[in-house]
Order: structure tokens, then sequence, then C-alpha cells
């Protein structure tokens, strides 16, 4: 189930708010937890075990962290000192956590890739009978690479005593499988929401700024992100285009994965409001980035805090000399690419951003951007972003090098290339364009714009949640870009 949906909008949402306000405080979790699971399992009921079961090892993982033993469950739980040694079970809860994780993680969403890569290896060193020849592939569920990751900050959290164990198991379920942030973000972590699992407000205000933020990306995503994408799709999916079309094909993508993304963490982040959770912000205008370092300060920030404070930090940060820097920035950025897909394109698009980063750390003052004009800074990190979203959108590796060599005019195209531009260049798609960019780097920001309501705003989002419903009934044309992942 998508949020931008017939489904979602007259039935589950008001369904579950309905019931979720009848009920009492204890109630409401059950409530969420609950409708949370048909959500996720509305596509695939099967995938509904595999989130139970990783929720069931990390709840399990914490307790047995706090209490440190059987004969410590009867003592109340507290955060653990975080200056105290950890003993043997308490390291062994931690490892039980991510060795589960990982390994749910590393199966279901790597296992065709390394098949496919081991059965390439042996027919290049022609031993092909070693070739796994198997019919098994594996389905990718839905959102896993975000429960996984936000399960697991419970029990680093716990583990470094930055936040308490919950001993209510539904507390817990709720906390990992609460439908607005469950399949695509931003990945919520445990120490950041524990204290509203156990306590928080409810106002008008909130609920208003929910449905506020939540029109303002739906708006995005049906209005801006979906005709974009059906420009990028046009150009990307041809045999052939001129060299134009590629650039242009690129800038629609561009814009359709930050309105498709930023629109689905507006609309995730105003309905934790309406149920009166908190979320951090995730989108803080990417494409004004002066730099790639600033850029993913900006950019999915729950993602990139994540990987700062989970791995790089763990793997030494800046703390052990200039060169392991550098090779922790390669490092994240790799694995961050290859947590996006399991492609060799990811990884290409992971190291790019890798490298550039450890550029801007190994030159410092001494930056390539140093001396520019603002507007030029932007402009540049916005090209290095661009070219990197080639291997991003690519169907395979082959077809990213073409594409780049499309766009350095190095492919002629054929008399077919021509249909494309009539496709792309209507006025209507011209239109969607021009106002993206205009909103990219002229608007402020929908976290910031929504702090402070007054009628003339509130006119606004309902008039564009209006239209985007209306829109929405038309189209076919409806990707998540980020549910794939």
């Amino acid at each position: 189930m998508v949020f931008s949906s017939q489904v979602f909008l007259f039935w589950f949402l008001p369904a579950a708010l309905a019931v979720y306000y009848m009920l009492p405080h204890r109630g409401k979790h059950l409530a969420l937890t609950l409708f949370s699971y048909v959500f996720y399992g509305w596509a695939n009921p099967y995938f509904v075990f595999l989130m139970l079961a990783s929720t069931l090892i990390d709840y399990l993982a914490g307790l047995a962290q706090a209490h440190d033993g059987l004969r410590g469950w009867r003592q109340p739980i507290r955060v653990l000192p975080a200056d105290q040694p950890r003993s043997r079970r308490q390291k062994a809860a931690l490892i039980v956590s991510l060795a589960t994780n990982l390994t749910l993680l590393g199966f279901f969403k790597y296992f065709n890739f390394g098949v496919t890569n081991y059965n390439a290896a042996m027919n290049l060193l022609g031993l092909q009978k070693l070739i796994w020849d198997t019919a098994m592939r594996i389905t990718l569920p839905l959102g896993i690479s975000f429960y996984t990751f936000q399960s697991m900050s419970y029990s680093i959290d716990v583990y470094r005593g930055q936040a308490r164990a919950m001993a209510n198991f539904l507390d817990f379920a709720c906390y990992v499988s609460m439908f607005p942030q469950l399949v695509a973000g931003p990945i919520i972590r445990f120490s950041e929401i524990a204290d509203q699992l156990r306590h928080r407000t409810y106002t008008l205000d909130k609920f208003a700024r929910g449905v506020a933020l939540f029109s303002l990306g739906m708006a995005k995503k049906v209005l801006i992100a979906n005709p974009c994408g059906k420009v990028a799709d046009s150009v990307f999916n041809a045999a052939s285009v001129t060299t134009l079309d590629s650039w242009y094909g690129l800038a629609a993508y561009g814009f359709q994965i930050y309105f498709d993304f930023s629109g689905y963490s507006d609309m995730a982040i105003g309905l934790g409001l309406m149920l009166g959770f908190v979320f951090a912000k995730n989108f803080d205008t990417p494409y004004k980035s002066q730099s790639i370092t600033e850029f993913w300060r900006r950019w999915h920030i729950s993602l990139s805090s994540w990987l700062r404070d989970y791995l790089y930090i763990p793997l030494g940060g800046n703390r052990r000399g200039k060169v392991r820097t550098y090779i922790n920035l390669f490092t994240v950025m790799l694995l961050g690419g290859l947590w996006h897909g399991a492609a060799w394109n990811y990884v290409i698009w992971g190291s790019i951003h890798g490298v550039v980063l450890a550029i801007e750390r190994a030159l410092g003052k001494q930056s390539p951007y140093r001396g520019l004009p603002r507007p030029f800074r932007v402009m540049l990190t916005f090209f290095i972003v661009s070219l990197a979203w080639v291997f991003f959108r690519a169907n395979d590796l082959p077809a990213a090098w073409t594409y780049l060599k499309t766009m350095a005019g190095f492919v002629p195209p054929s008399a077919n290339a021509y249909l494309v531009s009539g496709l792309i260049y209507n006025p209507f798609y011209l239109l969607i364009m021009i106002v993206a960019a205009l909103l990219t780097w002229l608007w402020s920001d929908s976290w910031e714009w929504t702090q402070q309501l007054n009628w003339s705003k509130v006119t606004i989002c309902l008039m564009l949640l209006a239209i985007a419903v209306a829109v929405l009934a038309t189209q076919a044309y409806n990707p998540f870009i980020y549910f794939i992942f």
C-alpha cells in the first residue's frame, strides 16, 4: 500500500485515525501496530512474519542487555551506565541482534546479486561446472532496508546506554512497525522516540501541521514527481536519444527523485504528527548545497546520520589520521550505495560520492569550490550529484555508460530518437520542469513553511491536496522510488 492511493486515502487512513483516537492510551499502540501490520502485509502477507521475527529477536536482545542474565529479570529496567564495561551476555545479546538483522537483510537483498555475480565469475574463469544452476530467486520484502536499520538502532542504543530497554513488547512492536515511516523511512532511531512511546501529547496544532505536511507531500509526489518521472522514463528507457534529450531526461530524474522522496518524507512526518509523534526532519533543501559534504547533511538526513553514528564513527571516524579518515568516508558511502540496491550501479554511485567526500576533506580550505560565488558552488554540486544519478537510475551498468556517452555527444542518435523529443517537450512537461526548478532553489522548505500556520497557508495546503487527489484518480503512473530499497 502506498500513501498516494485511493485505498490509503479514503479507507485505510480514516479508519486508522478513527480507531486510534477512540481508544485510551494503552489501546492506541495495539491499534497502531495492527493497522501497521495490515499496511505492511497488503502486498504480501507472508513478509509480516519476517518483520515480526526481527522485532521479537531485537526485543529479547534489549531485555537481555538490560537485565544481564536470568538473575536480574525481576529487577526494574534501567539505562545501562555508559562507562560501565559490558558483560559477555550483554555483548552476546547485541551480536545476536546485529547478526540476525544483517543476515535477513543480506539474504533477501543480496542473494540474487551474489548468485548472478558468482556465476559470471565462473563463466569468466572457464569453470562452468561450478556454476550454481538454481531457479530460486528471492523476492525483496518491502521496506526491509529501513526497518532492519531502525530495529538495530534499538539494540545499539540500549547497549551504549543511550536508551532504556522497553519492557512492553507491544510498545516496541509499535515502534518498529509504525506505518507512517515503515517502508521508506525516515529511519527513526529508538533514542529519538523512546520518550514519545511512553508519553506524547495530542494537540489540534500538531494535527493541523501534520495535515499540512501530508498535503504538501502529496502535491510534490503527484503533481511534480510523477510527471518528471514520465519524462525521465521516456528518455532512460529509449533505445536512442539526442544529447540534449539525455541532459533533459537527467534533470527530470533529478527532480523526480527529489520531489518523490522529499514528498514521501513530508507525508510520513505529517502522518506521525497526526498520531501525536514528532519525527526528525529528513530533508533540508539538499539541491541548495554548496558541496557534496553539505549535500549529505541535507539529503535523507536520517540515513546520513545513521551511517555516521553507527558506521563511520565506530570505524574510527576522523580520529585515526587523514588516510584512515578518507578510507572510512569511502567505505561508508560504498556501503550506503549497496544499501540502496544490490547492483553494481549503486556501488559506483556510492563510490562517486565517497571519492568526492574524501577529496573535499583532503583539500579542506583549498577546496575547488573555494573562491566561487555561491550560485556557482551550488551549480557545481548539483552537476556532480546529477552525474552520479545516471548510475542510480540506469537499468544496468552498460546502460549507464551508454547514457553518459550520449550526454557527452559520443553516441549519434538514430532516426527514431527524435520521436522521444516530441513526447518530452510538450508544454505541460516544460511547465512542470520550470515549477520544479523554482520550488527547488527559491522555496524555503515544507518543514519550515508549516511551523507557523495561518488560514492562507491552510487554504493553500487543502487546495493542493484536493488537486493532487483529483489528478491521482486519472494517473496510472504512480511509482515510489524508495519503495524498492
